[in-house]
């Protein structure tokens, strides 16, 4: 009887509300599932995992890009003064400028206005790259003389690879200023762009400024790098052996100063080399042949002067000579 009265009660108040103020409460306490949701979710999730995801889009297709002002943007990153032609003509790509004008043929155009008033970069990527090149060469040869033409060239072309350049170029946003035909920019384009730019540093600013550039950029990518990481030595006991014979130096003699776990799945032996009676390397191994062949890259090291103790060299200096990039820190 009580529940009645109150339902008629409420029915009336109700009644007593405008009709646009009661819709709005019904509608209000009105629930929905909204049953389509999920359906239409895992569809979606369907479809993206049968197509994968979508193809990467350049920045220049994307909103706000502005190219005059991220070339400008540019070189404030870097802290260089550039000629703005030379700069952009060093991110201009003989891929782009074909596949440009392929466009413009497959509208109709005229001939006079499908070819493009630009310049590629391959004069400027060819300049860049053989100035590298010959400065990383002189630098090591000044800083490492007793290091022989192998090692120096193994540095060189380590500091000059395609991945260790592209590396560096993407980290400072070269990727989204290069024109290319592709994207991502492949490798070889990348890596013709940076040293394009190495080119348009050196005919903007001269040879020490783009001398810095390469130790800020490259040379510091040895930091934690081992010598014979990047030079690939087959003996290292019968190089140390002609090191030592140029020396004037008799052979090394091996011998077992200490080994650990033996009987062992993981046995620790411990070779030192002997010149004279005197100790001149000591390395470990798993096996004793092992142990040999790292103690000869350990008095490798000692003889060419690149151990991990070696004074690291002082970034923070500019060096105007060829010869400043001694002792590369190596922690």
């Amino acid at each position: 009887m009580a529940s009645g009265l109150l339902s008629i009660r409420v029915v009336s108040a109700f009644r007593l509300l405008p009709t646009s103020l009661s819709c709005s409460v019904l509608y209000m306490q009105k629930r929905d599932k909204k049953r389509w949701l999920l359906p239409y979710l895992r569809q979606l999730e369907r479809k993206r995992l049968l197509e994968g995801p979508p193809p990467p889009t350049p920045r220049s297709h994307q909103p706000n890009w502005d190219y005059e002002a991220e070339i400008q943007a540019f070189c404030h990153r870097l802290h260089e003064t550039l000629k703005m032609d030379l700069l952009k003509t060093a991110f201009v790509n003989a891929c782009y400028i074909k596949s440009e004008e392929a466009k413009r043929q497959d509208l109709g155009l005229d001939r006079q206005a499908i070819a493009l008033n630009l310049k590629d970069n391959q004069e400027l990527s060819d300049v860049g790259a053989s100035f590298a090149h010959t400065y990383l060469t002189n630098c090591y040869k000044d800083a490492y003389p007793e290091l022989p033409v192998d090692g120096i060239a193994a540095i060189v072309a380590f500091l000059t690879s395609l991945e260790l350049t592209c590396h560096v170029a993407r980290n400072l946003g070269f990727e989204d200023l290069t024109l290319s035909s592709e994207f991502p920019v492949p490798q070889s384009v990348l890596q013709r762009t940076f040293n394009a730019v190495l080119g348009a540093l050196l005919q903007s600013c001269g040879p020490q400024k783009t001398e810095i550039f390469i130790r800020d950029f490259l040379i510091t990518q040895l930091i934690g790098k081992d010598l014979f990481d990047i030079w690939t030595v087959v003996n290292p006991m019968g190089l140390l052996v002609e090191e030592l014979a140029e020396r004037n130096i008799s052979a090394p003699e091996p011998r077992l100063t200490r080994h650990s776990g033996v009987s062992t799945v993981v046995p620790l032996y411990f070779v030192g080399l002997y010149c004279e009676k005197k100790l001149i390397a000591e390395g470990p191994g798993e096996t004793v042949l092992a142990a040999e062949e790292e103690a000869a890259r350990v008095a490798l090291r000692k003889i060419y002067g690149y151990t991990d103790k070696r004074r690291p060299w002082d970034y923070s200096i500019p060096k105007c000579d060829l010869g400043a990039v001694k002792g590369d820190s190596s922690n």
